[in-house]
């Protein structure tokens, strides 16, 4: 039957050869492009905007548009020189899948529509189940991502604690991957429900630190119910103790979530596994197969140990889907085990491409990734001017080139400025971040078509790159108006005089007495606007601290940020001074800071007054409007909390 969509036999036959040949083409030397290209939108909207044509067009000629104006415009993640961020290679049996995948169109949300692509998925979550030793009551689906799978599992954790309440806490590290903040925000956490713990000095989340967390928690009347881990961080590729954390876990009964998005694949090789060892302990696992299982994307994967729970806080069966019921025993419905009623077939490319190649492809693909990063470890520290800022763990390589008498912030420019100028050259692509507030250049090496020669020219690069030229100085700054109103605060008292207690987290009473002149001999705020000044007095309260009096405790969910006016205060961990600090100084950035999507560091340490005297409290809110307010602050403190984070 003709239908105003159809193409005859012959012009679908001729449109597939000439999409496949022109992909061919394409895959056929990813090194021939430049491994970015970016263009500005005006560029794209001149290439790509317009109406929607009425009339029908030509195939060839869309085609035509796509290999021209569409795909030139990306990264090319199978570029040999493509390090940045985490890679996603694909396989052609991969990509062949998706187009049938797509021209079959399944849908795969039950047992009754899609009975044979539903056993399919279930194949391959138990492929992945045996991989990472977890057993067998395991149950799992595929999802369009780390983040929808991350989503997956807490929804299922806080079901399995007895469901939303404003008393639970869920705990992650300083080098979670930022998915786990807008998990948070779509549960419905407030700030004090996500609970942000310092890392060790290999980057690894300590039991003891957990576990002291937890108990505080418990005394303080909240409920802790899940800690999430990392397999595989983004940031360095580090593995937090699974062995250790899941024996914590199991004393405390807290839910173990472990984040191995891109890293929980290794588990393919013997070096992986080693690494990976516990993870097949979690209640929980994110895996992501369009990262190192080398799938198209989207494609992502969770696990939960105890499978029945994926049902049990997924299913709904409302009338209208009364036939779509599985009857028979080992029937599924996977509708019933996620957020997606509507689900495609993502479970076939990864069945295709593994029985195609086998796995000991994979694991030889997967292998040669890990010594690759060894690799670069290995020339990062033969050259002198470079600096290993973490170790090569499952194929990430943190580094960066020192310069003599560069203070943080002019090596964080001349480090970015490296990085560009390598991708200016079309040949490679790497990226940045930051450990403990210090720049540093991270090679990630998750791609089956880079080679020795393309790590080494990575590395040369930085080792022998003049330094790049300084920029013009700048005009002087010209404050921005202030964003918005003053914050709403109680009503002010004459000076000396008592409003009530301090905020939650502190025991000092509240006076307020702001007074400018004292503002502006503060080091912090030196040569900040005098409307910043006035507005911090607006938004700020003082507290005057008694001897003995505890203004912070370790552990508490308090975020608020203190400028030291007069007094003296004593920063503690766990019995050990770590600093006093005097007039001029200021404590609580760390937890004041934005971690990501509003959350922040759990206080990491008490701080005592030692001698009485005067603080200035803001909130996280005041604070972090102050530094995007006055740049001058904002590097200040960016120094400051390198220093912070490294005594944690």
């Amino acid at each position: 039957m003709e239908h105003p969509l159809a193409m005859d036999v012959e012009a679908m036959r001729r449109a597939g050869y000439a999409t496949v040949d022109a992909l061919v083409a394409r895959l056929a030397d990813p090194g021939a492009d430049p491994v970015l290209r970016r263009a500005s939108a005006a560029e794209m909207r001149a290439r790509l905007g317009g109406p929607p044509p009425e009339q029908a067009g030509d195939y060839g000629a869309v085609l035509a548009r796509v290999i021209d104006d569409v795909l030139p415009y990306a990264s090319r993640t199978d570029h040999p020189g493509y390090f940045a961020f985490i890679p996603s290679f694909t396989t052609w049996p991969a990509a062949l899948a998706e187009l049938t995948a797509a021209a079959a169109n399944p849908y795969c949300g039950a047992w009754m529509e899609a009975a044979a692509a539903t056993q399919v998925e279930l194949e391959v979550i138990d492929w992945f189940r045996t991989w990472l030793g977890m057993p067998a009551g395991t149950a799992g689906l595929l999802v369009g991502g780390g983040s929808a799978a991350n989503l997956t599992a807490l929804l299922v954790a806080r079901d399995a604690a007895g469901g939303p309440s404003g008393r639970t806490v869920v705990y992650v590290s300083d080098q979670a991957h930022s998915s786990l903040a807008r998990t948070a925000r779509a549960m419905g956490l407030r700030p004090h429900q996500v609970r942000v713990l310092p890392t060790d000095d290999s980057w690894r989340l300590s039991p003891e630190t957990v576990a002291a967390a937890v108990r505080a928690d418990r005394r303080a009347g909240r409920v802790p119910f899940a800690l999430c881990a990392s397999a595989g961080s983004t940031n360095t590729g580090a593995v937090d103790p699974l062995n250790d954390l899941a024996d914590v876990c199991a004393g405390e009964e807290l839910w173990l979530h472990v984040d191995a998005a891109y890293g929980g694949f290794a588990a393919l090789t013997a070096q992986g596994r080693a690494l990976l060892a516990g993870v097949g302990r979690a209640d929980s696992v994110t895996l992501d197969p369009h990262k190192w299982l080398f799938q198209p994307m989207e494609c992502g994967s969770v696990l939960i140990r105890d499978g029945a729970r994926l049902e049990r806080t997924f299913a709904i069966h409302p009338d209208y889907l009364d036939g779509n019921d599985s009857h028979g025993e080992g029937e599924v419905n996977f509708a019933d085990r996620g957020l997606q009623l509507s689900r495609g077939f993502r479970a076939l490319k990864i069945w295709m491409s593994v029985h195609t190649f086998g796995l000991t492809a994979f694991r030889a693909a997967i292998q040669r990734n890990l010594e690759l990063a060894e690799l670069a470890q290995a020339l990062v520290r033969s050259h002198a001017g470079l600096t290993l800022m973490a170790p090569a763990t499952l194929g990430v390589v943190c580094f960066r080139r020192e310069w003599p008498g560069a203070d943080e912030a002019e090596t964080e420019r001349r480090g970015t400025a490296l990085i560009d100028a390598l991708e200016s050259t079309g040949t490679a692509l790497v990226s940045s971040t930051r450990l403990a507030g210090r720049h540093a250049v991270r090679l990630c090496i998750l791609n089956p078509t880079s080679s020795e020669g393309d790590v080494r020219r990575v590395i040369e690069h930085f080792a022998a790159a003049s330094a790049p030229r300084a920029p013009d100085a700048p005009a002087p700054d010209t404050p921005a108006p202030l964003a918005r109103a003053p914050l709403a605060r109680a009503p002010l008292a004459p000076a000396g005089q008592r409003v009530g207690p301090g905020a939650a987290g502190s025991r000092a009473g509240v006076i307020a007495d702001p007074d400018g002149d004292v503002l502006r001999t503060m080091p912090l705020l030196s040569g900040a606007a005098d409307s910043t000044v006035q507005a911090i007095r607006a938004r700020g309260v003082y507290l005057d601290a008694a001897g003995g009096e505890e203004v912070i405790r370790r552990w508490d969910s308090d975020r608020s940020f203190y400028i030291v006016l007069s007094g003296r205060y004593d920063v503690v961990i766990d019995a050990r001074l770590i600093r006093t600090a005097g007039p001029g100084d200021h404590f609580g950035e760390l937890a004041a800071r934005d971690w990501g999507g509003g959350y922040g560091y759990t206080r990491l340490a008490t701080v005592r007054c030692a001698e009485p005297g005067r603080l200035l409290k803001l909130t996280s809110e005041d604070f972090q409007w102050l530094v995007d307010a006055e740049p001058a602050v904002k590097a200040r403190l960016a120094t400051i909390l390198a220093e912070r984070l490294q005594q944690r």
